[in-house]
């Protein structure tokens, strides 16, 4: 599918929730006729039904959704007709000022508390606009915030060391979780991952946003250690993921690796759905290991 085109007097709001609907259709599988109900959008999106109904509205433009009297918005394309769809990000969108705060962050250009009167001078923003990236951060785990007023962001990993010590953590945890008695993974969130794959190596390591491209390997491997029932593995794992997120979103662009990567999750996928959790506990930590070289060699 080609990539839709944004009219010239779209608010820079609407292709970031549009993207995001797209990527939820996707991600949940849903099929043609499946009923989008604003409210469900407003929880998952995280802003007001305003901005959800025209997102829904550009969407059907594109003929991703449709709507009739009565019955608001349904999905009119399939998650597999979707392919690797993609709204481009307006200059000025929120996607383009969440990455230009990240990349501030990083580079030590904004302290650890942060205020939202500053930032709105900083970036020439409004307040509504600031509000709507720090809580998305702050869902993300990146910030949370101060009793009173401001925000603050949480530890990042800000050294090559630090950043091969989570690959580490992960290499002792997520293997062994897959041979932990009574292991059983959720195999229909386990397609959900395959279609995020499928979709990633259709086209989509080249069409989605940078954010976007970070979590449905997030989503795969949450999920296998998810299969081992055990809440402690899984918050230790959500919680790494938070601190990964900066510097995957800054992390130098690599299409090979990327496409290598993909790979290696359906072969683990696989390796699950038939039930073989020695081989998958063995392949996971080389394909972890293999991604610790690749990003931050010893």
């Amino acid at each position: 599918m080609k990539t839709a085109q944004l009219p010239h007097n779209i608010s820079a709001l609407v292709p970031s929730l549009a993207n995001q609907i797209v990527a939820m259709i996707r991600r949940e599988g849903f099929e043609a006729g499946y009923r989008l109900t604003e409210q469900r959008l407003v929880d998952e999106l995280g802003v007001s039904r305003s901005p959800v109904r025209k997102a829904l509205q550009f969407l059907e433009t594109a003929g991703v959704v449709r709507s009739e009297p009565n019955k608001g918005f349904q999905v009119a394309k399939s998650f597999a007709e979707l392919g690797a769809l993609a709204v481009p990000e307006r200059e000025d969108s929120d996607e383009t000022l969440y990455m230009a705060i990240v990349e501030d962050r990083l580079a030590g250009k904004l302290g650890g508390e942060i205020a939202e009167v500053d930032l709105m001078q900083r970036y020439d923003a409004n307040r509504q606009r600031i509000q709507r990236i720090l809580h998305r951060m702050s869902r993300e785990g990146m910030i949370e915030r101060k009793p009173g007023r401001g925000w603050m962001f949480q530890y990042v990993l800000n050294t090559p060391e630090s950043y091969r010590e989570t690959y580490r953590f992960r290499m002792i945890i997520e293997p062994a979780a897959l041979l932990e008695p009574g292991y059983s993974v959720n195999l229909a969130e386990l397609d959900k991952c395959y279609r995020e794959q499928m979709e990633l190596l259709s086209g989509g390591i080249e069409k989605w946003a940078r954010s976007e491209l970070f979590r449905p390997g997030v989503h795969l491997h949450e999920t296998i250690i998810e299969g081992a029932h055990n809440h402690l593995l899984l918050d230790a794992l959500k919680k790494v993921n938070q601190l990964r997120r900066l510097v995957e979103y800054r992390s130098k662009f690599d299409h090979d690796h990327m496409t290598r990567q993909c790979t290696e999750h359906l072969t683990l996928i696989d390796l699950l759905r038939r039930g073989e959790r020695m081989e998958a506990s063995h392949f996971l930590r080389e394909h972890l290991n293999g991604a610790k070289q690749r990003k931050a060699p010893d």
